[in-house]
This record gives C-alpha cells, structure tokens and sequence, in this order.
C-alpha cells in the first residue's frame, strides 16, 4: 500500500505508526509543511495519515499553508481514499468536513484514559464503533497534547471521550478517521515534544509533569500495541469497502 503523511513540524514525526509502515512494508511519502509544501495527485497514494502540530486549524494569518492543505485535504476526502487524522489532523479533518475547531475547555497533557461509546453507536451504520479491536474495549490509556477540540461532523459517528475532552474521536463513512489522541506517541516522539513545547507543562488539572509522562514504563509499550490495532483494523476496514 503506498502511504502518503502530512508532517506539520520536524520533531512531531510518524513514531508508533510509522513502525507500523515499515513492519508491513507499506511504501510511505511525506508532504512537509514546515518547508515548501508540495502535495501529490490522490492517484499517486491508497491512504493519506494527517500528523500533528503545535499550531491552530484557525490560524490562517500565521500558516499561509493552511488553506492549501486543507484544500488538499477535501480533495482527497472528496476521493473516498482512507484518511486518518491524528489531533491537529483530526481537527483539520474536523474543520473540512464543516465541524468547527475551538479551544477546549481544558488543555490535556500527559497520559489520560479515554472511553470508547460502544452503546452511543449501537446500530449506527458502517461507522459503528463494534468493528473496533476488542483490545480497545472498554476503555485504554492514550497520549495527549492539545488545547484545541473538535466538533463532530455532520454524518459522523463520535468514537471515544476522555474527562477532560468529550469529542476524542470520529468515524465517517467506515474510511474517515479522526483521533485526539496520539495513538504515534513513542519515547522519542514525547521526548521531541517536550524538547519543543514543554514550557505548557505547567500546573494543571489534565497537564502532567515531565516526570509523570516518563514514569509510566509501560505505557509506552501499550501506545505502541494501541498503534499497531488501530492501524491493522484500519487498513482491513479500508479494504473491506473497496
């Protein structure tokens, strides 16, 4: 399968799913929006993974680049090619598809529990949350870093919620994914982050310490697993509506 990412920034790379390409063999290509963007033709990839980044879906003043992506993003959507969306991704996803992209009411940093809604989505279509892996049920630990929450869009179906973040995940049309979470986040792309961006660790009800985040031991390996589920039934859902 030829893959094609969207990467916002230098350090917030592909990390858990990235070792998911290269274990399947998957062939991947990057448009790198933090030098000159350069987008291909939809006929060029079978998948487009959508990254993070510390910057605001809104913020069109400041990132020129946006628009062009997000015209990029609805016309690869407009395709029916798969497309997943991982926090910035998912609310550029979000904004696309006409949901609207605020700040949260809380920032969420750290490792957090998120719940998914099987009984909210019983008998909703092929967007129904039962075709997740039965190792996502009822509830898993993921990693967060965002200020920013989406609005569900017209004709998808919520996935997951967190305390602090209702809206943590979307599914449209069986092919159309959004995450809040960073099911990527491995060690070196934490540490990446908070090499970065760690001047948000401060006092918080959902911010962690850099100590917390690097205490859970194994919660990195349990991202990685999160990772490789996620994307193994993603791609098998995918391909089961061609």
């Amino acid at each position: 399968m030829k893959i094609h990412c969207l990467q916002h920034l230098k350090n917030e790379t592909l990390g858990n799913i990235g070792t998911w390409v290269s274990l399947k063999g998957h062939s991947l290509t990057k448009t790198l929006l933090y030098e000159k963007p350069v987008f291909p033709e939809p006929e060029e990839f079978d998948m487009l993974l959508i990254m993070g980044g510390t910057m605001s879906v809104y913020q069109e003043k400041e990132f020129p680049w946006l628009r062009l992506e997000k015209e990029f993003v609805k016309k690869v959507i407009d395709t029916g090619k798969p497309v997943l969306g991982s926090c910035f991704g998912a609310q550029m996803i979000a904004e696309v598809m006409g949901g609207k992209v605020t700040r949260n009411r809380f920032k969420e940093i750290g490792w957090h529990r998120v719940k998914a809604l099987a009984g909210e989505n019983m008998d909703r279509g092929r967007g129904t949350i039962s075709a997740l892996p039965a190792g996502l049920f009822p509830e898993f630990t993921a990693f967060m870093w965002h200020g920013d929450t989406f609005e569900i869009p017209a004709g998808a179906v919520r996935l997951f919620k967190s305390e602090a973040c209702p809206n943590q995940g979307f599914i449209y049309r069986g092919n159309i994914i959004g995450l809040q979470f960073h099911p990527e986040a491995d060690r070196q792309w934490i540490r990446n982050l908070i090499e970065d961006s760690g001047h948000e660790l401060v006092e918080g009800k959902f911010i962690q310490s850099e100590e917390e985040i690097y205490g859970h031991e194994g919660l990195f390996e349990d991202s990685n697993g999160l990772a490789v589920s996620l994307m193994d039934w993603f791609e098998k859902k995918c391909e089961k509506l061609k």
